[in-house]
């Protein structure tokens, strides 16, 4: 058994939808059993210790582990942690023999976080949102009542007495949820801009970054529930889209307890060996958190065209739509004969499909980030931000201005498309399996004379995933394959050790060793293959690190 974390869960999570502590350790399944009662006794046991009589216990056996977790009170979830950092030092005592650590020394210490973190203000004041039908978001920082234009915003620590407040001034404003291994982002940027034509003052987080409208508040990884909070106080905003990732699903869980829409774009290998999310079937457990925020409000939005969301939306509670780029798509029939609503592309037309009713809203190469159609893949984001957005109450109308509007240069790093000295470059942020496929099904509509790929991939993907990237690739028709080294992604791997595996991959593949070059940073790969490329060759560069120098190279011709 090894310690991996204790840590806050401060939203919906897989394991239960309040707040509390989750405890992480990788272990086996035979281990597990014998860990999780070990867990539970002596949590239990501090917590009676400490009064705390009504938490709540969950259990998650991972692949690779378990997750335990219990509820616990807003105010004292640092605390809540340091109590599992106790349990599971009592068990690792138990159960292997290690050092018992002293339960009064503990109970005493434990006492003092207590103390030290308690904020009654912020209990009373969460008691208070929620007889009021109120949304109350909340961090170490700050603490806000409503949404977007009917929020207000207090220092954590200076909350305004309850009996003062006009409750009936804060309100919601719509929120939507956006997640799925590939899309999130272009589905979002669609979304927002769809909105933005619309009239609507939107915000959204990405994983790129936190924007009102066209103005940039903060560039970062903004697509956890920080995201979330930061996007839901602006008090211009009267929409909100939120992309919503992997990683801040698991470490902290959602961002809001309620949404008006959800989609999931799709579930595809990637961050596959991460604790938590080391299978498909994790992945999906995660990304199906969303679900449960629109279960009682509004639609989850899904893509039918991926058979582990068709089997899981299988007895769902509530509304679902479903996009598809096959008219024909069995689950799609089946549920708008029975009255549902499914966003298709049929005969290159994207249509809405009500029950009997069918709308046209536009066709695919009128969409600029389809490029002509060819991209398919934004093809099917471009229906699911249909989707969403007349979810939100848009009109068909402003649906196709937004989707026939929004230019390359508004999509950057997803894949864009120039014209360089008689050649095509595209430039795209792809890095699994899926989304490699997709860009080079793009790339081969586009029948270009030669084509180069520039690639590297990080240190913490499994070598089998490392070759399945590099021979799906050398399948779809590759003349030279350019891998970069990326010395800050090697996440516990040595120099070199990435492009081996990429390496002898290509050479089992059947490419010889003049096809394949490897360079220390992605844009002397990049300078490699535009000084390669001729009239009629095309340029497919794989942009893990999102350099501006890339763009700048090709403005500069």
């Amino acid at each position: 058994m090894q310690f991996l974390d204790a840590r806050r869960l401060t939203g919906p999570s897989l394991l239960f939808d309040t707040h509390g502590s989750i405890l992480d350790i990788a272990c086996s399944g035979d281990e597990a059993e014998r860990l999780v009662p070990a867990w539970k006794k002596h949590v239990g046991r501090m917590l009676s210790e400490l009064g705390w009589n009504d938490a709540e216990f969950a259990t998650a056996k991972l692949a690779g582990g378990v997750s335990l977790a219990f509820t616990a009170p807003l105010d004292a979830l640092y605390a809540a942690s340091a109590i599992n950092e106790w349990a599971w030092a009592a068990c690792d005592q138990e159960l292997n023999g290690a050092d018992a650590p002293d339960f009064d020394t503990a109970v005493k210490e434990i006492r003092d976080a207590i103390a030290e973190e308690a904020n009654p203000a912020l209990v009373d004041l969460e008691a208070q949102a929620a007889a009021n039908g109120v949304t109350m978001l909340w961090d170490d920082d700050e603490v806000s009542l409503g949404l977007g234009r009917h929020s207000q915003t207090w220092p954590v620590r200076e909350l305004p007495e309850p009996q003062s407040l006009d409750w009936a001034r804060f309100r919601d404003v719509p929120t939507v949820l956006v997640t799925g291994t590939n899309g999130k982002t272009t589905t979002v940027r669609l979304a927002a801009h769809i909105l933005r034509v619309a009239g609507r003052t939107v915000g959204m987080s990405s994983t790129d970054y936190i924007a009102v409208n066209n103005e940039v508040v903060d560039r970062d990884d903004w697509s956890g529930p920080g995201g979330a909070r930061n996007v839901l106080r602006h008090e211009d905003v009267d929409a909100a889209i939120l992309e919503t990732a992997r990683g801040g699903l698991l470490r902290r869980g959602l961002g809001v307890f309620a949404a008006d829409a959800a989609v999931i774009t799709n579930i595809g290998r990637d961050h596959l060996g991460d604790f938590g999310s080391r299978t498909l079937d994790d992945l999906m457990d995660i990304k199906w958190i969303v679900s449960r925020a629109v279960r009682d409000n509004g639609p989850l939005i899904l893509n039918a065209d991926d058979a582990r969301l068709v089997e899981r939306a299988r007895g769902y509670p509530g509304t679902l739509v479903w996009f598809s780029l096959n008219p024909a798509n069995p689950v799609v029939l089946s549920h708008t004969s029975n009255g549902g609503i499914a966003y298709v592309l049929e005969d290159d037309e994207l249509v809405r499909i009500d029950g009997e009713a069918a709308e046209r809203i536009c066709n695919a190469a009128d969409i600029p980030i389809t490029l002509q159609g060819a991209a398919r893949h934004n093809t099917a984001n471009a229906l699911a931000a249909a989707a969403l957005t007349c979810a939100m109450g848009v009109s068909i109308d402003d649906v196709r201005r937004g989707l026939t509007t929004m230019t390359q240069e508004e999509n950057p790093g997803r894949g864009n498309l120039f014209a360089v000295d008689g050649f095509k470059v595209i430039i795209d942020f792809a890095h699994n399996p899926q989304a490699i496929d997709a860009l080079l099904d793009m790339a081969a509509a586009m029948q270009g004379k030669r084509k180069v790929l520039c690639f590297g991939q990080a240190g913490d993907r499994p070598d089998d995933l490392i070759r399945e990237l590099a021979r799906n690739a050398w399948e779809k028709g590759l003349d030279r394959v350019i891998v970069s080294e990326l010395a800050h992604y090697y996440r516990g791997r040595g120099p070199g050790e990435v492009y081996g595996v990429i390496r002898d991959e290509l050479l089992r593949c059947g490419a010889r060793e003049d096809q394949i070059e490897h360079n220390d940073e992605e844009i002397a790969s990049f300078d490699s293959a535009l000084a390669w490329a001729q009239p009629g060759d095309l340029v497919i560069m794989l942009a893990l690190e999102r350099s501006p120098e890339l763009y700048d190279r090709i403005r500069a011709g």
